[in-house]
């Protein structure tokens, strides 16, 4: 499992916010980068899970010299305690791969308001997204850069959401730089569906600043399903 000493660490969640993202992120057009694509499977049958294995794809951004600048790591779906097991092992592989130092890790997640719990806080920017931030171990230039556009996460935060609070402990116990940007998503009227996109945008256009990439908003595909009123009909969804 090659990797770039900085990783953008993307879980895939039913919304499909991971993916967009993922699909968007390009060289810059004035670099000499490259986008290198690589499925992996690793074995989980140590952790006595036989019937599944940790899955992924890569997206290696790669020099004229065949040098790895960056990698983009999307881990498939999983749930507990599968989720727990193939996190770890991804992880612990990363480490065995790393002579020197470990990666920095840059890791985005958008998460219902409902999945974050914490003291009511007006952004001091005064944007109208709320992108909070979290810093696991020294301070990066990755952290930097998202410290200036993430309100740093409150002491009081706690987090009902398991991919993200299972990931920050192996991360401490692993000793990765790690920096965490938090998007909060509310409801699905169609208000909240825009709030929602430009959520996915900003944070795309961060993880692109903190790896000197590029994120085209022209290629998000993202088109979340709409939900069914009570009582109406599944064929409904596909008309407005």
């Amino acid at each position: 499992m090659k990797v770039a000493p900085k990783i953008l660490f993307l879980f895939r969640d039913p919304e499909g916010f991971s993916a967009a993202i993922a699909d968007a992120i390009f060289p810059n057009p004035n670099s000499s980068l490259r986008r290198l694509e690589e499925h992996f499977e690793l074995s989980l049958e140590h952790y006595g899970v036989k019937d599944r294995k940790a899955c992924g794809d890569f997206f290696h951004f790669v020099d004229d010299k065949g040098v790895y600048q960056v990698s983009l790591l999307l881990l498939e779906k999983y749930e507990t305690p599968v989720l727990v097991c193939a996190m770890n092992e991804v992880l612990v592989q990363i480490v065995a791969e790393t002579s020197t130092l470990l990666p920095t890790l840059v890791v985005p997640f958008i998460l219902a308001s409902s999945k974050l719990k914490f003291e009511n806080i007006t952004l001091a920017n005064g944007s109208d997204v709320k992108l909070y931030g979290v810093q696991i171990g020294p301070e990066t230039d990755s952290s930097q850069i998202i410290g200036t556009r993430t309100q740093k996460a409150p002491s009081s935060l706690q987090i009902h959401y398991e991919p993200l609070a299972c990931f920050l402990q192996l991360v401490r116990v692993l000793k990765f730089q790690t920096s965490v940007i938090i998007g909060q998503r509310h409801g699905s009227s169609d208000k909240s569906i825009g709030k929602e996109l430009e959520v996915l945008y900003e944070i795309g256009e961060i993880v692109a600043d903190t790896t000197s990439l590029c994120f085209l908003r022209d290629m998000v595909t993202w088109n979340p399903a709409k939900k069914l009123k009570d009582g109406e009909e599944p064929w409904r969804a596909l008309y407005g």
